[in-house]
């Protein structure tokens, strides 16, 4: 069996990253910046071969997708799940960070921001996402994998750090200083058995 690939793209920048505010389960769309970060990654992926699309329920992420679909003219089933939803920032959540940092002082809110397992005020904390998106992919995404099944999966910064977290075999403290960047793809080849045989940036 030929090795499969699984690509995952964070969303473009929305309309709430530019603005410096906790976005988790809000549903904000992209700004033009980042529909231009979409065709960009559709522009690295369009040599790529798909046979099907994972994504989250909110509009950036779907936006994201679309925009890459159509500019590649790939024609691939989408399933469309809450659980991989950005992580929930509770009580933060529409509140400008930098603000934030005055009401509750910086440190506290880089724990927030940055613990794996300290999650803000009514939100989760990155352990939390994880233990929603890693079961997501072993029930429903693994399997396609194996099946020789070319994936595509676009979400959200901390959701799809999750599944960096799992594949990759990183530590909490090694994901906490692990960055992904909107619209740059990272693409993972896998052997039959889904050993993982290399992860990089395109």
């Amino acid at each position: 069996m030929n090795p499969t690939t699984l690509v995952i793209v964070r969303h473009g920048q929305s309309e709430w990253n530019m603005e410096n505010r906790f976005t988790g389960w809000q549903d904000i769309d992209l700004t033009e910046h980042g529909r231009e970060e979409a065709l960009e990654a559709a522009r690295k992926l369009k040599d790529e071969h798909f046979d099907i699309a994972y994504t989250s329920m909110l509009r950036r992420a779907q936006h994201t997708l679309t925009i890459i679909m159509d500019a590649c003219s790939f024609k691939l089933p989408v399933v469309k799940d809450k659980a991989l939803d950005e992580r929930c920032y509770g009580d933060l959540e529409g509140l400008n960070k930098a603000d934030t940092a005055i009401k509750y002082g910086e440190e506290q809110v880089l724990i927030w921001r940055r613990s794996y397992d300290i999650a803000p005020p009514g939100g989760e904390c990155l352990r939390d996402t994880a233990d929603r998106v890693i079961p997501y992919f072993e029930s429903k995404i693994a399997p396609k994998l194996k099946d020789g099944k070319n994936v595509l999966i676009v979400a959200h910064g901390n959701s799809l750090r999750s599944l960096m977290m799992h594949l990759e075999k990183l530590s909490p403290e090694q994901i906490i200083q692990t960055e992904l960047p909107t619209g740059v793809p990272r693409k993972y080849v896998f052997d039959e058995r889904l050993t993982l045989k290399k992860a990089v940036f395109l």
